[in-house]
């Protein structure tokens, strides 16, 4: 008897659901059955990355092509993947050179669009959300919005700070509301409702993931069993996790906090932090739960500290305003989560590519450096978007008249099969992405 999937196949349990990674030997994104010999077509992901603050002014390049490609010190823990990397330089957004602070750099850094001051909030529809509204449906979270440092309502030069710690808006007037909980995020993917918060998800869908075993190839029951243990690793860490503290950043007036700790915490070391993020991200996508997440991993105008890294002594904003080696140290610390990000989903095998072929992953900040340069955009993507880019390229705009950043947004909304007469102040796609 053949074993039946649709389109949303997942592993079900009480109020919980799981939805499945690609398997060989099962259909998963709605092929036709007679298509199904030849294994179905994995979906293209969409990851935005963002750190506050730019870069390094020295440490920020590369040149080359594929294996050859030599990359800045910045960009060093990237080497394995230069293969699969494009590194652009030259693209802007217009609007953003009107404030020339953090805020006003930052707000339309994912759309392009005019900002509102003077107390109002105004930006522009972000690409990651036209693309969830677009391409999302059809999966359980149509997009997954991360954060590591909460957001700042202040006003900063009659411009609000929610421009500095949104860069996802679901509408001009709607900055997408950041999960920095891991626990809360993880729920998102898997729980059917937050009342189930006292049980495992693997402990609720054991019993179908037995009967999903026996109607899978022996090397999908491994590649299964690799995915039920990564879910179960994130649980025990996230676990762990919310009984550390609160949130690393700014530095309190009390040394211990007068208040009772939240019963969902956030890990007190912004390295768990992050690290659990990405996890996060790459559990949305290996699972197909989600296909649209944006991790923004700090604020502009950030207050974060890195004691693990020796940097205790200033906050990452006024950092950013040095070349010094400890500035250089946290700029890695940051390519780092992007690394490993790569690293899991290149190991995710499906059929002929992995996941990170299958997916676009652009790491980006709203500036160049710490002195508010956002004449040219820091901007790398990782993946080949589902065979669809061409990658191991340095793609220099420096030149061109026409180097909208928004140009890049539609390149990539191409890739998805989303395709926007214009979108900001763009009108045609990148040719050469």
């Amino acid at each position: 008897m053949t074993h039946q999937f649709s389109r949303r196949t997942m592993l079900r349990g009480l109020g919980v659901s799981m939805a499945l990674p690609w398997f060989e030997s099962l259909t998963v994104w709605g092929d036709e059955p007679q298509a199904r010999r030849a294994g179905s077509e994995p979906p293209v992901r969409l990851a935005v990355l963002f750190a506050g603050n730019g870069f390094h002014s020295r440490e920020w390049w590369a040149k080359g092509e594929g294996k050859n490609m030599e990359l800045g010190q910045v960009l060093a823990p990237l080497a394995d993947f230069r293969e699969k990397l494009l590194f652009i330089r030259g693209l802007y957004n217009e609007q953003a050179l009107k404030g020339n602070i953090h805020s006003s750099q930052t707000g339309n850094l994912l759309s392009g669009a005019p900002l509102a001051s003077g107390g109002e909030i105004r930006s522009g529809t972000s690409v990651d959300q036209l693309v969830a509204q677009r391409y999302g449906r059809s999966t359980k979270v149509p997009s997954l919005v991360l954060g590591c440092e909460k957001s700042n309502p202040s006003v900063h030069k009659n411009y609000s700070m929610l421009y500095s710690s949104h860069i996802s808006w679901s509408s001009p007037t709607t900055p997408t509301p950041l999960e920095l909980y891991p626990a809360l995020a993880f729920d998102r993917l898997f729980k059917e409702g937050a009342g189930r918060a006292d049980q495992s998800v693997l402990d609720a869908v054991l019993e179908d993931a037995g009967d999903l075993r026996r109607a899978i190839s022996v090397a999908d029951q491994r590649k299964l069993d690799e995915y039920l243990d990564s879910v179960r690793d994130v649980e025990q860490r996230i676990e762990a996790a919310g009984r550390q503290g609160e949130l690393q950043g700014w530095r309190p007036t009390l040394d211990k906090p007068d208040r009772p700790r939240p019963p969902d915490g956030i890990p007190q070391n912004i390295a768990d932090h992050m690290r659990l993020m990405c996890d996060i991200l790459v559990l949305g996508f290996q699972t197909d739960t989600t296909r649209i997440c944006t991790l923004k991993l700090n604020n502009d105008h950030s207050s974060l500290r890195f004691p693990h890294l020796g940097v205790d002594y200033m906050i990452h904003h006024l950092l950013s305003h040095s070349d010094t080696a400890d500035w250089l140290k946290v700029n890695q610390f940051f390519l780092e989560q992007v690394a490993y990000i790569a690293r899991r989903l290149d190991a995710i095998q499906e059929g002929p590519r992995t996941a990170l072929d299958n997916t676009m992953l652009m790491f980006c900040s709203s500036m160049m450096t710490g002195s508010h340069d956002a004449t040219q955009l820091p901007v790398i993507m990782l993946g080949r978007g589902g065979g669809r880019i061409q990658t191991g390229r340095v793609l220099d705009y420096r030149q061109n008249a026409n180097r909208q950043m928004c140009r890049l947004y539609l390149s990539m909304m191409d890739k998805m099969d989303v395709h926007p007469d214009a979108f900001g102040d763009a009108s045609e796609p990148l040719a050469e992405v």
